[in-house]
């Protein structure tokens, strides 16, 4: 089986579910992670994370690039990572993660798939730096609201990958490209429970572990304020994220369609007759049998 090459661009270190993701990526047989580059907040917060579980996971063989610093956001993951080195990470940290990005892609053989899994000011300056990098790439993405917001709401959201910085998203989503989205629609819909997340739970490998004990401190602090009442012994809060990585060598499992998609002012994602053609990831054919297989893939 050829593997797709991938890179991956993330705000890990905010919400939790960068981390199943990421987690997730790395057990995916029919991927082939080149990069990953952490996006906005403090970035070299991010790498450190990315750098550890990398180790946890024995894949120091993937190069870490350090996105863009924006903005500040809080940090629930650095207790995981306190007294972590990242000058000591066996593998290569490249401090220019725009920079890494277009050469990833420039120099690739094969068609590259950029996973984003964040805002996107790290992938508009890439396209400002070399627009050509579309030539050789195409973008997935957990971004927007189409149709559902929030917890499967009646009336679409602003969603936080959008609304963050609505510029570079206009940037990303009017640029002519392969572009693939999992809106809120779908992956707003995405959480463990039960027999399920307890598999996840009490698994005995070292990456689900970690997981584990992300999930755990994040619902300790950050999370224990948007999931109020929830056990975190007993479910996962949502996994959004998990679905992008799934539409980088799937998508059978999801209603899709093409639409043309407009970012406006205010950071939503709008159909517009303006606005650039994407496939959407609009609704679930089988969320269940995601499900399984994301426990499948963490197990």
């Amino acid at each position: 089986m050829q593997k797709i090459p991938v890179i991956l661009d993330t705000d890990i270190g905010v919400d939790v579910d960068d981390i199943w993701a990421l987690a997730m990526l790395l057990k995916c047989p029919e991927l082939d992670v080149k990069l990953i580059v952490t996006a906005t907040g403090d970035t070299t917060y991010g790498a450190n994370i990315v750098a550890r579980l990398l180790e946890v996971a024995y894949r120091t063989d993937i190069a870490i690039g350090i996105g863009i610093p924006l903005q500040n956001t809080p940090q629930p993951h650095a207790r995981w990572i306190e007294g972590y080195d990242l000058d000591k990470f066996p593998g290569t940290v490249l401090e220019d993660g725009v920079g890494a990005i277009v050469d990833t892609i420039m120099a690739s053989a094969d068609l590259i798939s950029v996973i984003s899994i964040g805002p996107v000011p790290n992938i508009a300056a890439a396209l400002q730096r070399q627009p050509a990098i579309t030539k050789n790439s195409r973008f997935i993405g957990m971004h927007g609201s189409i149709r559902k917001g929030y917890l499967g709401a009646a009336q679409p959201a602003a969603e936080y990958n959008i609304a963050q910085f609505p510029r570079a998203a206009r940037k990303v989503f009017s640029t002519p490209w392969d572009i693939t989205i999992t809106p809120l629609d779908t992956c707003g819909m995405v959480m463990l429970k039960d027999e399920k997340f307890q598999m996840v739970r009490d698994c005995s490998d070292p990456l689900t572990r970690a997981v584990i004990e992300n999930h755990r401190l994040w619902m300790q602090g950050f999370g224990a304020q948007l999931y109020k009442g929830m056990d975190p012994e007993v479910q996962s809060t949502v996994l959004f994220d998990t679905v992008a990585v799934y539409l980088a060598f799937a998508e059978n499992l999801l209603e899709m369609e093409t639409l043309n998609i407009k970012v406006d002012d205010k950071g939503y994602t709008v159909i517009a007759k303006s606005g650039q053609p994407m496939r959407c990831a609009t609704g679930w054919k089988d969320l269940g049998a995601f499900e399984d297989l994301l426990v499948e893939r963490l197990l």
